[in-house]
């Protein structure tokens, strides 16, 4: 019987959206109204954690990763890095 693995990209809410929609270019005006529909498909993803966790093992610094942005990335990695450290 083979077995077959799924990626979890293969399962996720923005497979069929147009990625652009994932890498505005600013956080502010139309990039900000881009960013909240952006994190609303996220919202609705059935694997926003394994999204999250690959763009921050993988540190990527642009676009929208398992609901997040940029910035809020950033700071989840310096969480972790605090947390980390004591």
């Amino acid at each position: 019987m083979p077995t077959t693995t799924t990626d979890w990209r293969e399962l996720a809410a923005c497979r069929d959206t147009d990625p652009e929609l994932f890498f505005p270019i600013s956080d502010m005006g139309p990039g900000a109204r881009q960013i909240a529909e952006a994190q609303a498909v996220c919202a609705r993803c059935p694997v926003r954690e394994q999204c999250l966790r690959y763009a921050l093992d993988n540190a990527l610094d642009h676009g929208v990763f398992g609901g997040t942005t940029e910035l809020e990335r950033r700071k989840l990695t310096r969480s972790r890095r605090a947390h980390q450290a004591a």
